[in-house]
């Protein structure tokens, strides 16, 4: 496969595009775009916004939160650095694993902010997972949908209009490039969030199935009705547009002022995971299985891009940690129970979306347990 001279990443990665040179259009706007960024006229700019809001609501904004690296600096910020009282609320998966409980419960306390904590049913979200895994390859339906609908309809609900996001999209993709201010408004949620499905869309898809549901229980995966949106004037920013983002730094920052502890993840050496991605979720490892039965690549490849870009690692160690990609993760069994799947019918589901010229092949080596893994929910 063609793969970016600067960054590593191969043809099937979603949004790239490779120049005359052999570099690529997300390099081009991580590096040479984000340089050319003014980051202090940039900060007066979020002053403005912030100005327009505090002290005028009940909470100064709405700030999505997952206990993750970005959300756990995004609220660190916000509180210590831009003096806000913001309203915590996490949209939880289901998947939440036991060291993101707790690095929770210690940034809440040493930071001091209320919190709203939603968990949907969950026996929906298995019919969503197992929908949208069938429709898409992507089980994360209900994921991708709910972290970014629910915090929204929470804004309208509570008339808190200003919500505040971490990174954009540009720092890991081409969908923006890193010179536009992006939203988190409909035309983003429909281009990028809901894999081309909309709420409608999947009570068709389940109904067609044969599932049973009631039709409310998908409303917190559903993106307000655009007139409320406007009618409340909801303004949803993310952080990194007028802040410079550095995955790096941001993590070394909540470690030092919160405590804030990685953690392993299914499938990646630590050493191939510096800035702790993704750690949050135990379905992580199969999501990254997938990806790579698909594409080719997964975790270790987009860690090693940006620790390319950033010049913080040299391309042969890079490759090297590469070659470890691929292995069984120990949580697909956990999903094939959720899904009632077999493992063959999970492979032949996938391998119809493999992603031209990568080559379909399962993997027969099989990735370590994480020491978390028994206090993992299993059905």
């Amino acid at each position: 496969m063609i793969k970016c001279k600067t960054c590593n990443l191969p043809e099937t990665y979603e949004t790239i595009e490779f120049n005359k040179k052999g570099g690529c259009n997300i390099c081009h706007s991580n590096i040479n775009l984000k340089k050319k960024i003014n980051w202090n006229k940039r900060f007066k700019e979020l002053i403005k916004i912030i100005n327009l809001y505090k002290d005028k609501y009940e909470y100064d904004c709405i700030v999505p939160f997952s206990g993750g690296k970005d959300s756990t600096f995004q609220l660190y910020t916000i509180i210590k650095k831009l003096n806000l009282k913001p309203l915590v609320v996490r949209f939880n998966h289901g998947f939440l694993r036991p060291k993101t409980i707790e690095n929770t419960n210690r940034t809440l306390k040493k930071l001091g902010a209320d919190i709203i904590d939603f968990t949907p049913n969950w026996n929906i979200v298995k019919l969503l997972m197992s929908e949208s895994f069938k429709r898409k390859t992507d089980f994360c339906w209900h994921c991708h949908t709910g972290i970014y609908s629910y915090p929204i309809r929470m804004a309208i609900k509570l008339n808190v209009p200003l919500i505040i996001w971490g990174e954009p999209l540009a720092e890991m993709s081409a969908y923006y490039k890193y010179d536009e201010i992006e939203e988190e408004d409909e035309e983003k949620f429909n281009k990028v969030r809901n894999l081309g499905i909309s709420s409608s869309d999947m009570k068709g898809m389940l109904t067609a199935s044969g599932y049973k549901f009631d039709a409310r229980d998908l409303l917190p995966y559903e993106f307000p009705d655009y007139s409320e949106y406007k009618k409340n004037k909801i303004k949803s920013i993310n952080l990194g547009n007028y802040i410079k983002w550095d995955y790096n730094k941001n993590v070394n920052l909540i470690k030092k002022e919160l405590g804030w502890q990685s953690d392993e993840l299914e499938g990646v050496p630590d050493i191939a995971n510096p800035f702790s991605s993704k750690i949050e979720c135990y379905m992580q490892g199969t999501r990254d299985y997938i990806k790579y039965l698909k594409r080719g690549y997964s975790r270790i490849s987009q860690n090693m891009a940006s620790e390319l870009r950033n010049k913080n690692i040299s391309m042969e160690k890079a490759r090297k940690l590469i070659q470890s990609e691929g292995k069984v993760p120990p949580s697909l069994k956990i999903f094939l129970k959720f899904t009632n799947l077999k493992e063959k019918e999970f492979n032949n589901i996938v391998k119809e979306s493999t992603v031209y010229p990568h080559k379909f092949k399962p993997s027969k080596v099989k990735a370590k347990k994480t020491s978390d893994f028994d206090q993992w929910y299993k059905e």
